[in-house]
């Protein structure tokens, strides 16, 4: 990074529901408009998560891709180990490059760390995630990056992805840009599957 300190890069983690076992999901934050991406999967495999991003390659095309995650950097969890898998397609071609921090510096991915805060406003830790399905984790994304931050200026993450291969993103994970007032991180957002909120 120092030496192309032109270059974007994208942090990726995983976040636990009340077990081990059981759905978790996938965020990956673009630190520079600080949008995150939330996938929600069947488990915290190695697999499971390449296939998350064989299918955003899927979706979005590989030069798209290529554009949007140019470097991801990353924990050395074991659910990150497919490194090879992550880095090409099925096909053998270059998508993207994966590092890793070093060995207990989550603080080197500071940026999605302290970004989690807001899933946890609506699911708060011990909370299982078997309720919800992706449809959930888009409501949820999308009142998470409407939030308008200091940091920003005054503005979303979502006003702040202006390029088409940003916008190509949004519209393939159906984010829907939420007015201030309807902005909603509390248990309630996801009420309907969450009745002790």
């Amino acid at each position: 990074m120092a030496r192309h300190p032109k270059v974007n890069h994208v942090e990726m983690d995983t976040v636990k529901g009340c077990r081990e076992q059981g759905k978790r999901m996938l965020t990956m934050l673009f630190v520079e408009q600080n949008l995150m991406l939330i996938f929600l999967m069947r488990d915290g495999k190695a697999d499971t998560v390449v296939e998350q991003l064989d299918w955003l390659t899927a979706a979005l095309g590989i030069e798209t891709f290529r554009k949007l995650f140019p470097v991801i950097l990353t924990d050395n969890g074991s659910e990150f180990k497919h490194t090879r898998e992550l880095e090409t397609t099925e096909e053998g071609e270059q998508r993207t490059k994966v590092f890793y921090c070093d060995p207990q510096a989550s603080w080197q991915k500071a940026h999605i760390e302290k970004n989690h805060e807001y899933i946890r406003y609506v699911l708060p830790k011990g909370k299982s995630f078997s309720p919800y399905d992706q449809e959930d984790m888009v409501l949820l994304m999308s009142h998470i990056n409407s939030t308008r931050r200091d940091k920003l200026g005054g503005k979303s993450p979502l006003a702040l992805c202006t390029r088409p291969e940003q916008q190509k993103l949004i519209s393939v994970l159906g984010l829907q840009e939420i007015p201030p007032d309807e902005i909603n991180l509390t248990p309630r957002l996801l009420r309907r599957k969450n009745p002790e909120a």
